[in-house]
């Protein structure tokens, strides 16, 4: 067994990236994978909000050797498996030698024991977002329809494409107000990176559309509920278009 790493990420915050990993984890374990959802959102993060988990023990206290790697991960509510990372930590802000090392450990040591890892990151191009990123097989960029977003997108897309060489790179698009809306905003992202990232380049930039997750209001009742969509409003538009998503990712 060898984990296949999805790093799930965006140019922005507040476009419903942990939403959709906490989702799309239930999604692919419901598909028969093995999954960890590591919280690479190291300073900021807010994973065991969505999930409602109040863990004792975090990726901190892993890489301060105050625990072992495998007290620290737990089972989430999903059917699936979790790293939280804490809150509030100033050290995870910048990347040094000692996080870096840390990272690199903790995944090269639970890649053998998964499907998959979907390593939900930071919003940005800070370099902890960037290495994190650097760290998986693939990565699924989430933008919403928000110009602000789609310019955010556009820039990540950019730095990936030309500092870690990606050209596959898979897109999903949240809050959409209606039916096809997301893959016009793939085509709108696909033809600026023709026009500016690809030109000069031996290989151009591919952008692959993974799916679309319509505005609706059960996914701020499950928020509310810090519950899983999938779990408590399994039948609604969202949470049916988060297992079509996952079925592509698989794909």
């Amino acid at each position: 067994m060898k984990a296949r790493i999805t790093a799930i990420t965006s140019g922005k915050g507040g476009v419903g990236k942990t939403f959709l990993s906490a989702n799309l984890a239930t999604a692919l374990a419901r598909q028969g994978e093995k999954v960890l959802v590591l919280d690479a959102d190291l300073g900021l993060a807010n994973l065991d909000v969505v999930l409602n988990l109040f863990p004792k023990i975090t990726l901190h206290d892993v890489f301060t050797g105050k625990n072992t790697l495998d007290q620290a991960i737990l089972e989430a509510p999903g059917g699936f498996s979790v790293l939280l990372a804490g809150s509030g930590m100033v050290e995870y802000s910048r990347l040094t030698p000692e996080v870096r090392e840390q990272l690199v450990s903790v995944v090269q040591q639970v890649v053998p024991r998964f499907d998959r890892i979907l390593l939900d990151t930071g919003a940005g191009i800070s370099d902890v977002v960037l290495y994190t990123v650097s760290l998986a097989d693939e990565v699924l960029i989430v933008a919403t329809p928000e110009p602000t977003s789609l310019t955010d997108a556009y820039a990540t897309i950019k730095v990936l494409a030309t500092t870690q060489g990606r050209r596959d790179i898979r897109v999903i698009v949240n809050q959409v107000s209606k039916p096809g809306e997301g893959r016009i905003i793939r085509g709108q992202l696909q033809q600026v990176v023709d026009r500016f990232v690809s030109p000069g380049l031996e290989v151009p930039v591919k952008l692959e559309f993974v799916g679309e997750v319509p505005i609706d209001p059960s996914v701020r009742d499950a928020v509310k509920k810090r519950q899983l969509l999938l779990d408590c409003l399994p039948g609604s538009a969202a949470a049916q278009a988060v297992v079509a998503a996952a079925t592509r990712l698989r794909a």
